[in-house]
């Protein structure tokens, strides 16, 4: 408990203390401790081996299945019982407060979900009962449901007061989290409607499905983090032809996911706009090096090069099936509002949504960057210049959105760039992200 803020101290202080009120004042005298018992080892097998979602830090349980069984066969007062066996969990990574804290929040949440069970009409265990699935199904679909809205609700408390996660963040996760628990609550219902025939060997029955669900959500954890390395290497391999961009597209994907959290795009939209500003600039790998470097003028011809970089980071990219929509981004973030950006000279509400926040995210952190030419603006210089451009190069939503979220989160620019002296004379010389920046083609200024 050392280093918890008061609230925090209090709140899990609070949670433990009912959890244990409840279950003290509790009468036991029609429990089945044999039923009890067989779904407890089953509640801690299966909760020592949780399954990682593609959510940070987020872990979902297959005692879930357990908890949910035990609505139906031993009532609340057991429900509540076998939730304090996360105290004792396999999972090592626990803190003794953590084990506490998690043992009170599954007691209640089984006690709650018992008892909506019981009002909306299930009747606990009774294989004579020759209806007895078709009778339960409907209070038990309740029983889950509250069930994980408590678990999720008591979770949630810990980690605001706490202060481990913010409010938006919470909300944003709070849907895959609640489809996992739902899913492995309704391995419960399967376990109670096997018990009739084959006792305690349901529980066995049950385990295979269980780790293969849990096998299935591990995959789906796996190849989201091998996409993340794709996508890191193809940033390394352009950002490896200027020492002075390294980093760039990494910052504007954080920024881009500023704005699109501050718009309230949904999570899965979100998590496309992390991918279209980590490849936004992919294209500069179909541009010659030698006009990327070049320290003077641009002719026509390597102008109108650089002007098809967002079409060739379009044709790099467009096999890779889980960009969808953020392969727009990547196609048309050099689009201006005033209809004089390329490379279709799209105007307004034409360019897609995803290119008009990365343009602003990207604008910013050249501003912010060091570059072989200029040093780094101050985010207050930053700042003007990006209100200076609204209606005329970005989107006012846009750079609204993305004011309010640095007020909020603050912004970290890059550190100063010192290369090597081989790398001096290698370093790009034409910026087209910068929005005060002029560009120089065949000896005329030109503004970008």
């Amino acid at each position: 408990m050392r280093g918890l803020p008061l609230a925090a101290w209090a709140y899990v202080c609070g949670v433990v203390v009912l959890a244990a009120g409840l279950i003290a004042t509790s009468s036991f005298a029609e429990l089945d401790w044999s039923k009890l018992a067989v779904l407890a080892v089953l509640f801690l097998v299966c909760d020592s081996a949780p399954a990682r979602l593609n959510v940070e830090r987020a872990r979902v349980s297959m005692s879930f299945a357990a908890s949910l069984a035990s609505v139906v066969l031993l009532g609340p007062v057991g429900a509540a019982l076998l939730g304090c066996c996360a105290v004792v969990t396999g999972q090592r990574i626990l803190a003794p407060e953590k084990r506490l804290f998690n043992g009170a929040q599954f007691a209640l949440s089984g006690f709650i979900a018992g008892t909506v069970f019981e009002v909306l009409g299930g009747d606990r265990f009774r294989p004579e009962q020759a209806r007895w699935v078709e009778n339960v199904i409907g209070p038990f679909l309740g029983a889950l449901v509250a069930f994980v809205a408590v678990n999720l609700a008591l979770t949630t408390g810990a980690l605001l007061l706490s202060r481990q996660a913010a409010p938006r963040e919470l909300l944003r996760d709070s849907g895959q989290l609640a489809v996992g628990c739902l899913g492995y609550g309704m391995f419960g219902l399967l376990i109670a409607g096997l018990w009739p025939r084959v006792g305690p060997l349901a529980t066995v029955m049950v385990l295979l499905p269980l780790f293969i669900a849990r096998w299935a959500m591990e995959q789906a954890h796996d190849q989201h983090q091998a996409h993340a390395a794709t996508l890191a290497s193809l940033c390394q391999a352009v950002e490896t032809k200027d020492y002075y961009t390294r980093g760039h597209s990494e910052r504007v994907s954080r920024g881009s996911v500023m704005i699109a959290k501050e718009i309230g795009m949904r999570a899965d939209r979100v998590e496309a706009i992390r991918y279209a500003g980590m490849l936004h600039d992919v294209g500069k790998l179909g541009v010659p090096t030698k006009v990327l470097q070049k320290n003077g003028s641009l002719t026509a011809e390597e102008f109108a090069a650089i002007q098809l970089h967002p079409m060739r980071g379009l044709e790099i990219v467009r096999e890779i099936g889980f960009l969808d929509e953020a392969l727009a981004g990547i196609m048309h973030h050099h689009e201006k509002v005033n209809g004089r950006g390329y490379p279709m000279g799209l105007v307004g509400d034409e360019i897609p949504e995803f290119a008009r926040v990365i343009s602003v995210a990207d604008a910013f952190d050249t501003m912010t960057s060091t570059r072989s030419y200029r040093p780094a603006r101050s985010i207050e210089e930053a700042v003007a210049e990006l209100k200076r451009c609204i209606g005329d190069h970005f989107d006012p939503v846009m750079v609204e959105a993305f004011l309010r979220a640095l007020d909020r989160d603050g912004w970290e620019p890059p550190k100063p760039v010192t290369p090597p002296d081989d790398d001096i004379a290698e370093t790009t010389r034409q910026d087209h992200d910068d929005p005060s920046a002029p560009l120089r083609v065949a000896g005329d200024e030109v503004r970008k």
